[in-house]
């Protein structure tokens, strides 16, 4: 399957995740929400390693662990943050496009830690990026 036909699956994926966020952070506290979420991603994992090559070492090292570790503690972090703002009253069509501006921030972190660097047309869309996130939360005075 090639690379746009994954991307597009994974769009249409995250796009449908942010409805059922929203209407499960009315039901639910986001502690609540955050353990069910993870059951869901367990228990939606199962098949997909189905697709590990047989020959596939897992490479249970420190670092491996210890980062696998700290991408889901993130993960977990940042989806209660969005959990809280969407029981708190956020728009779901205004807080889930803003915090999906998170790839900014893997920019930055690459900048820093890993010595990436972007040309001029991606820091043009870093920017425009930027600009539609302070569009999108920009809330006239009452």
């Amino acid at each position: 399957m090639s690379w746009l036909a994954l991307a597009a699956i994974a769009i249409v994926a995250w796009g449908a995740v942010g409805l059922l966020q929203k209407i499960s952070s009315n039901l639910l506290d986001p502690t609540a929400l955050v353990f069910w979420v993870i059951i869901g991603l367990v228990v939606g994992s199962v098949p997909l390693i189905a697709w590990l090559p047989a020959d596939t070492p897992l490479a249970l090292s420190g670092g491996i662990i210890a980062a696998g570790l700290l991408s889901g503690l993130s993960n977990a972090l940042g989806s209660w943050c969005l959990f809280r703002a969407l029981k708190n009253g956020a728009a779901a069509s205004i807080v889930i496009p803003f915090t999906a501006l998170y790839p900014l921030v893997t920019v930055l972190l690459a900048f820093l830690f890993l010595g990436e660097t972007l040309n001029l047309r991606q820091c043009l869309g870093a920017v425009l990026a930027i600009g539609g996130g302070a569009l999108l939360s920009y809330e006239p005075p009452a």
